[in-house]
């Protein structure tokens, strides 16, 4: 080469800038899943809750809820009182009715939530295992700029 000399650079490994630590966190990744709204039921209550909750959170329960409501309705509407069919509407129309199309909507909004969840944890999978392929290049270039470094020190030395 030359005759001038490469002082040893310092340090004299990569490895003594730069220590790799793994994170906890990405063993638990690796083992478990995003919980589900189905994963939530707790005990005796939680099954007849989510048992009654499946029956009336349906569609055919909201019009079936629509028929018996207006059954009353031809009896509201005979007295001619204001108040007693407002009372109708409100109290038995609306409640009856909505009831079952809300929880209908609640079980959307569920499983969509479900969704976003499983989708972000596959997004989190996909780019920790980019973040691991990274480190593998990372540490194979560390390998090599150690193994240049060894070179200029034997230049050095010689």
């Amino acid at each position: 080469m030359t005759d001038q000399t490469v002082p040893a650079p310092h340090p004299s490994r990569v490895g003594e800038w730069f220590n790799h630590s793994p994170v906890k966190r990405l063993e638990e990744l690796r083992k478990g899943r995003p919980a589900q709204t189905a994963q939530m039921r707790v005990g005796w209550n939680g099954r007849i809750g989510l048992f009654i909750t499946a029956i009336v959170g349906t569609m055919w329960a909201a019009y079936l809820f629509t028929g018996i409501a207006l059954i009353s309705l031809p009896s509201a509407l005979k007295t001619g009182d204001i108040i007693i069919i407002i009372s109708w509407i409100a109290q038995t129309f609306l409640q009856l009715v909505l009831l079952p199309i809300i929880i209908v909507g609640q079980n959307i909004q569920g499983a969509a939530s479900d969704k976003r969840a499983a989708d972000t944890y596959k997004d989190a999978e996909a780019i920790l295992e980019q973040c691991v392929q990274l480190q593998q290049h990372l540490m194979a270039q560390d390998k090599i700029l150690d193994d240049v470094l060894a070179h200029l020190h034997q230049e050095a030395a010689a």
